[in-house]
């Protein structure tokens, strides 16, 4: 079960798609959001980043920072970022440690199988680094739209 809205947004480290460690410390200050998808290159996750793709202006006139994450490693994360020309950073979460912290590593079904993988899910930190929103069940399809909605109430 993802962690709620009004608490601090845990702290966390993992290298991005230029191999560079970020941490949710070097986002102090101003907004973020931490967007948590299942997989690179899938069809839901690809509609997912390329409609923050499409919205990015709309979040950097926001001064909101995006960030993606998925257990994908750095090198599939460069490859989906090339592929899609996404403007901002994916989070490689190789051993689903941060996916754990947040609460968003869980029993999926596919085809009748069952299996634990990244519930997709977003989270709204606030500048003081508090979850100012919690996003679940998220419909790849609308979520920009519905991220940037909720902005407006920061």
């Amino acid at each position: 079960m993802p962690i709620l809205s009004g608490i601090p947004a845990p702290a966390f480290e993992l290298l991005d798609d230029t191999n560079k460690t970020r941490r949710l410390s070097d986002f102090s200050g101003q907004p973020l959001i931490l967007y948590f998808y299942p997989a690179d290159d899938t069809p839901g996750c690809t509609k997912e980043a390329c409609n923050f793709r499409d919205d990015y202006s709309a979040y950097q006139k926001a001064g909101v920072t995006v960030l993606g994450v998925s257990p994908d490693s750095v090198k599939s994360h460069v490859k989906f970022k090339e592929k899609y020309q996404l403007p901002f950073s994916l989070l490689a979460d190789e051993d689903h440690r941060v996916c754990d912290l947040y609460g968003v590593w869980g029993p999926k079904k596919m085809m009748g199988r069952e299996y634990e993988g990244v519930l997709r899910t977003t989270f709204l930190i606030d500048a003081h680094g508090k979850i100012a929103r919690v996003f679940e069940n998220v419909r790849p399809s609308e979520h920009s739209a519905e991220v940037l909605a909720a902005l407006k109430s920061l």
